[in-house]
């Protein structure tokens, strides 16, 4: 009987003998010298606030420890570099700095972003805090107490943060002993560290796919625009995150369930203003506003400036359709982001075309009577397609 010699390879090879312990402070001064950094396909931050809260109280009062990180080590001599980008900023890390045995994270973003915000003392997390009083991390509004310490001061990387912190609150001598005993232990809180060296991309999303199979995945959507960082375009930055931050200026947060929503949405609703833009307004019904028809195939292939004006003209578009729903008080009627996908593409194909009275009170009756549920993909792109046939009149919603 043969046997495949990549058996007997693999059993020369034991990863978990690479398993090692990093504690957080290290991990932080790694992270804010680039020397931990992500894979350019890493997704953008999805952490709240309450689950940064649960990772700050598991840290201090749980029982077991955190899960593992999991990391990929770029040797000198590798062939497989993948293009690397900052915590946070997720600015471009260049190719020379990564030398030796840099450490590129496949899966722990969340959790080292949180604990690396507390460290730096990131605006983001100045109101949560750890109560003294109650014994637990919580989210506070207004003013901050003085038995409330703000984490990003407590785990700052500078200790006499802390110190002048507590004197101008007078509350040094009462509080210094206990809380420099929390943040030592903070601080010196190891993670078990599994290490790969040397992955391909493709390796990379197989290890964590792996790791999230019953979570958010690294899609091929998300991979296929986040390599247009390479050409001065992050996606999230630059797309998704400005088009989440729009809808939810106007409370309509809850319609972006589950996570991976929060990139197939705004992607989705690219599709008209590509028609608009590059298809002279010519609409095909494979191109409705809907995740099951987005075309990051074809959008990726586009040079930047183009599809920096798709982007453009889909973000004013949003904006055109939010203010139509907030100026006729349609609210109540949005119970499903297609609404939302839907008017957006619509104001796509309106430029600054106007729209009549009449036109209005019809825009106004669909959003009162069109019913989403249980729609099959081939009736949703016909809604679109009925929609945009009201596009070709004039109104008084200009995109400017």
């Amino acid at each position: 009987m043969r046997i495949h010699d990549k058996i007997e390879i693999a059993t020369g090879f034991n990863p978990t003998k690479k398993t090692h312990q990093m504690d957080i402070a290290t991990m932080c001064e790694k992270i804010k010298n680039n020397k931990i950094t992500l894979p350019l396909y890493q997704r953008d931050l999805s952490w709240t606030l309450p689950k940064a809260v649960d990772l700050f109280d598991f840290q201090l009062f749980g029982k077991a420890p955190v899960s593992p990180i999991s990391i990929n080590e770029i040797s000198n001599d590798t062939d497989n570099y993948v293009p690397q980008v900052s915590f946070l900023n997720r600015d471009l890390v260049p190719a020379y700095e990564i030398r030796g045995d840099h450490q590129s994270v496949v899966d722990g973003q969340q959790r080292l972003t949180t604990n690396f915000k507390a460290f730096i003392n990131h605006d983001s997390f100045r109101n949560i805090v750890l109560d003294i009083s109650k014994g637990a991390f919580k989210i506070v509004g207004g003013n901050i107490a003085k038995y409330h310490i703000p984490v990003g001061i407590l785990f700052n990387k500078d200790e006499n943060v802390l110190i002048n912190y507590l004197k101008e609150k007078n509350t040094f001598t009462e509080l210094f002993a206990v809380l420099i005993r929390v943040r030592t232990k903070i601080r010196s809180y190891n993670y078990t560290i599994n290490i790969a060296e040397n992955l391909t991309e493709d390796e990379q999303i197989e290890w964590f796919e792996v790791l999230n199979n019953a979570g958010s995945r690294v899609t091929a959507l998300q991979m296929s625009f986040s390599k247009l960082k390479l050409h001065n375009l992050d996606i999230y930055t630059d797309y998704t995150n400005p088009f989440k931050e729009k809808a939810f200026e106007y409370g309509f947060e809850e319609l972006f369930t589950p996570f991976t929503t929060n990139v197939s949405y705004p992607i989705a609703a690219l599709n008209p203003a590509y028609e608009v833009i590059e298809k002279n307004s010519q609409h095909n019904t494979n191109y409705a506003p809907i995740p099951s028809d987005t075309k990051e195939a074809i959008l990726t292939r586009l040079d930047v400036d183009t599809l920096k004006s798709i982007i453009e003209l889909t973000l004013k578009s949003l904006e055109a359709a939010l203010e139509f729903i907030n100026n006729h008080e349609l609210q109540d009627y949005i119970s499903r982001m297609d609404y939302i996908l839907y008017l957006t593409g619509f104001f796509a194909y309106q430029k600054n075309e106007q729209l009549d009275s009449e036109k209005l009170d019809k825009l106004i009756e669909w959003i009162e009577t069109v019913d989403f549920t249980n729609q099959s993909n081939s009736s949703r792109r016909e809604s679109f397609s009925n929609l945009l046939k009201l596009h070709d009149l004039e109104s008084e919603y200009v995109i400017n």
